[in-house]
């Protein structure tokens, strides 16, 4: 037996063992991945287990979340703070072991992942981002963003639309430092996947434009060895490497099946299977010589001080480089950023256009900001001039260049999202995005995946109702700003005007804990006027726009497009002698972290009339209006037609507005 077996074989039994304790997860892929990991990580992977946020390191990626143990193990093994008890909890209640790996909850983990293909996505953007890195601050003497991209993934991965989207993308912009290992197994859930899956995948990322190499023992750690080896020597074009293992690696009886996927082998295969592997050892327990070879803090903490040594040549060299470089990693805005941004918000009263759609005045933010943080990199799926997401500042990123900060994304909505987080999570960018509202719902898992890691990705979300007009209702949003507003720690924000939609990208820009969507409009809209303390409240998700003496016994709730709606509807029924509060309301999710004081403040319980005025399904609005409330809303697809025409069609006027009021009594 090789040396190379024997440490992949201390994966297969801690992988084994911690699923068994567990009684959950996935076996099969960790076992029939170890040698493709022992190659990689004690070959060719540049890291510090004592630090792993030093930001040379080589960024790893597993796709195939499921095989979580695999990774576990990994850092267990190499040096990172992750313990034996902690693999011992493996799916465990509060441990750092949880079923699918999770970013910010295992050190070392570089991305949550799970959802199949997503990793891949996210890994697209890593790759950009070390790419794009490398041309702002590397100089010809002094390359201090240098390192590779590498992902492990699985035929499921390779079978979801998201591989296409981000792989196709990353053979056009030549990624040559993404490096993809995938485990070809040949075995899902079902069973043999030749029945459902047989695809050429080598002819498929040759038309990619990628380099494509095969393994045919990807259980043999010396075949991949030479593989990866050369993959590295392909700068120009990223590489695939189609290993081919077998699942379940050492197991008797489920080895090369779908029993050995999804479910834990039992104490006596595990028995049989140790036998098999000999590996003459008791349940979690590998041998001090082997734990030996697989530490990596010593060469982790060498590669790091080279790096260091670098970068402080480059400081000495290049000082103003040197610092905005660590600003940016860090995640710093640019100082006085804050200031800059209100003062320009408070100019922003004297609006010179009176009637300017919301995608207008996200553009002009995006004129404002671009200026202000070369850290900001857009994009959009192929809608460029429609979601008018390019600024002042913007130049097109042009493959193999990559010298640019525009991304034409093409039409990838998933791809697109799934790669900003990954640039997100790279570090040095400030990524934002945009499609048309209707198809946040094709990008939608990776706008979770964001919130679930609480990273500040930002979304452009334009086109944003039924006012999108003659596209009719395949274009036409009904249900998707309810859908945003219910994603746990996600900001959905949909302004009435320029201010509000300042403040919404101030606010998304200044967001550390999380994702947030600016969801604007095709049509142009009337510019509220605003004290000094209204525009200071809109930060707080929901405001008082227009008010009465006293208490009101009528409150009119708006956003976006509906907001002038209902003062122009507040204006007739003050004419007929009643007390009305307008409230503007842009983002739901903010309001509701507002202390209960201020809640009351907006919206009094004194007052139980309430009408909720949005262009969308009236889903959200209860818990403002109460059961006795009513909407002026959606609750159905739209109609091809005239902007206009639709909004009167379906009740969107002062005078249905003022009618559904008076119902109330």
């Amino acid at each position: 037996m090789s040396e190379y077996r024997k440490l992949a074989n201390a994966l297969r039994a801690l992988s084994m063992d911690g699923v068994q304790k567990a009684n959950s997860g996935h076996p099969g892929a960790p076992m029939g991945m170890a040698d493709m990991a022992e190659a990689l990580w004690r070959g060719f992977l540049h890291h510090n287990p004592k630090n792993p946020k030093w930001p040379n390191r080589d960024r790893f990626i597993l796709s195939n979340g499921h095989a979580s143990m695999l990774i576990y193990s990994l850092l267990h093994l190499t040096g990172y703070a992750l313990s034996l008890e902690d693999l011992k909890n493996f799916r465990q209640l509060d441990s750092k072991t949880p079923g699918h790996p999770e970013y910010g909850e295992v050190p070392g983990v570089e991305t949550t992942t799970g959802p199949l293909g997503q990793g891949l996505g996210n890994a697209v953007g890593f790759a950009l981002a070390e790419r794009m890195l490398a041309e702002e601050f590397n100089r010809d003497d002094l390359k201090i963003v240098d390192h590779f991209t590498y992902v492990f993934m699985g035929d499921g991965c390779l079978m979801e639309g998201i591989s296409h989207e981000a792989c196709s993308l990353a053979g056009t912009l030549g990624l040559g430092k993404l490096i993809c290992l995938y485990d070809s197994n040949g075995i899902s859930i079902d069973g043999k996947v030749k029945d459902w899956f047989a695809d050429d995948t080598a002819k498929r990322f040759e038309g990619y434009g990628w380099q494509v190499l095969e393994v045919k023992d990807g259980n043999d750690g010396e075949q991949v060895r030479k593989a990866i080896k050369e993959a590295q020597g392909d700068l120009e074009h990223p590489s695939i490497i189609i290993c081919h293992t077998t699942i379940g690696f050492g197991s008797p009886n489920k080895g090369g099946t779908s029993g050995s996927h999804g479910a834990p082998l039992g104490e006596d295969e595990i028995k049989l299977t140790k036998q098999q592997l000999g590996w003459d050892y008791g349940p979690f327990e590998v041998p001090e010589e082997i734990r030996k070879q697989w530490d990596a803090t010593e060469a982790g903490a060498k590669y790091e001080s080279e790096w260091k040594a670098l970068f402080a040549k480059y400081q000495a060299k290049y000082p103003e480089l040197a610092a905005e470089f660590e600003r940016r990693m860090s995640g710093r805005l640019p100082e006085n950023l804050h200031q800059e941004a209100w003062d320009w918000i408070y100019s922003l009263q004297e609006a010179e256009d009176p009637k300017l759609a919301t995608r207008k005045a996200g553009q002009k933010a995006l004129d404002f900001f671009g200026a202000k943080m070369p850290e900001l990199v857009g994009g959009s799926a192929d809608l460029a001039p429609s979601n008018l997401t390019v600024n002042k500042s913007s130049h097109d990123l042009l493959p193999h260049a990559l010298k640019g900060n525009y991304i034409h994304w093409g039409v990838r909505e998933f791809g697109m999202c799934a790669a900003m987080n990954g640039m997100l999570l790279h570090g040095g960018f400030r990524p934002y995005g945009g499609t048309f509202l209707i198809f946040s719902d094709y990008a939608r898992n990776a706008l979770r995946m964001a919130a679930l890691m609480k990273i500040p990705t930002m979304f452009v979300f334009t086109h944003d109702s039924i006012g999108v007009g003659e596209d009719g209702p395949t274009h036409q949003p009904i249900e998707q700003v309810a859908s945003l507003r219910i994603l746990p720690n996600f900001d959905c924000w949909r302004p009435c005007d320029m201010i509000e939609t300042a403040v919404a990208y101030t606010e998304m820009v200044e967001r550390k804990d999380g994702p947030g969507a600016v969801v604007l409009t095709r049509q142009g809209l009337e510019q509220m006027s605003r004290s000094r303390e209204q525009v200071n409240n809109i930060a707080k998700g929901g405001y008082i726009l227009r008010d009465c003496e006293g208490t009101p016994d009528l409150i009119l709730i708006g956003s976006g497009s509906e907001v002038a709606l209902c003062v122009h509807a507040a204006e007739q029924l003050s004419a007929q002698g009643k007390k009305v509060r307008v409230v503007s309301m842009p983002s739901t999710d903010v309001f509701d972290r507002q202390s209960k004081t201020y809640q009351e403040e907006v919206l009094p319980s004194a007052c139980v009339k309430r009408v909720a005025v949005e262009a969308g399904m009236s889903t959200t609005w209860y818990k403002y209006i109460g059961l006795n409330g009513k909407t002026v809303c959606i609750d159905h697809f739209g109609a091809s037609g005239p902007a206009g025409k639709l909004f009167a069609k379906f009740g969107f006027t002062v005078e249905n507005v003022v009618q559904t009021a008076l119902s109330l009594g």
